[in-house]
């Protein structure tokens, strides 16, 4: 069957910019997603983390390059693996790629997580991630969507993450989730997770710390560090890429104590 997303007799996707080189599709790709991921990962607007979401998300980062952003792909994909010795892994057949997104988030958000200690986090987060990245909802952009998705979600639940070091370590990351990923039908469970747990584990670390620091900066400021004033100055941090002293922070979380009653619970 015929590939419907690229031009035909070729192997290069159809994009809004009529690109019909693949290295310069892929570099303007990278260069348009580059930007709508840094606006993105600023943004602590998005709070309820389901499968519109996830589709909302590939949109917002590759509305620029294709028109089906946002859309789950329509067929079936293979993708020659380095990792897995040249063969693909088995990604979700495209009539369960909704049904099986949908389970592994049913599974995130009914986890304990503020309950997990820093280990059992990094591997549940690990697992959670490989499983999403596994059903492949996309016809192109689904370790940009995912990893953001999954480090947005967590971060949702109090646990914050250093998700640069995944932009930073982009190749290792994909070879860590195809590893993770390794069930085939027919070879059986090939999965080698410790590559993921490992990076994983590190980058909630550095967020672990991050969010110490804001905490403490907060009680400098003479207030009191609840979770939405935390999750408030570290989206702060982001956005304006520094961290604000404690007299900045001051004046920030009264601001907005007066424009969101409540904000103190």
């Amino acid at each position: 069957m015929r590939d419907p997303y690229f031009y035909p007799d070729t192997e290069i996707l159809k994009n809004r910019l009529g690109i019909m080189d693949d290295k310069k599709l892929r570099e303007a790709e990278a260069d348009y997603a580059s930007l709508n991921l840094a606006e993105l990962a600023r943004d602590d607007t998005v709070r309820v983390f389901d499968f519109a979401t996830l589709c909302q998300m590939h949109y917002r980062i590759f509305r620029d390059i294709y028109e089906w952003a946002g859309k789950p792909r329509i067929v079936n994909i293979e993708k020659v693996e380095e990792a897995l010795n040249g063969i693909s892994v088995e990604y979700s057949d495209v009539f369960d790629i909704e049904k099986d997104a949908k389970a592994v988030l049913t599974d995130m958000n009914l986890y304990g997580w503020r309950k997990a200690s820093l280990e059992e986090a990094a591997r549940s987060f690990s697992d959670f991630m490989a499983r999403l990245w596994k059903a492949h909802p996309f016809r192109e952009g689904n370790t940009r969507t995912v990893v953001t998705f999954c480090a947005m979600f967590i971060e949702e639940q109090g646990i914050y993450i250093e998700s640069e070091l995944f932009k930073d370590n982009a190749k290792y990351m994909r070879d860590a989730l195809v590893a993770a990923s390794a069930v085939f039908s027919d070879l059986g469970d090939r999965r080698k997770p410790e590559y993921l747990y490992r990076i994983v584990e590190d980058a909630l670390g550095r967020g672990k710390k991050i969010k110490e620091d804001a905490v403490r900066r907060i009680r400098e400021a003479g207030l009191a560090a609840g979770e939405e004033q935390v999750r408030k100055v570290i989206f702060w941090d982001r956005r304006e890429r520094r961290p604000h002293s404690a007299e900045e922070i001051q004046r920030f979380l009264k601001e907005k104590k007066r424009e969101v009653p409540g904000m103190e619970r």
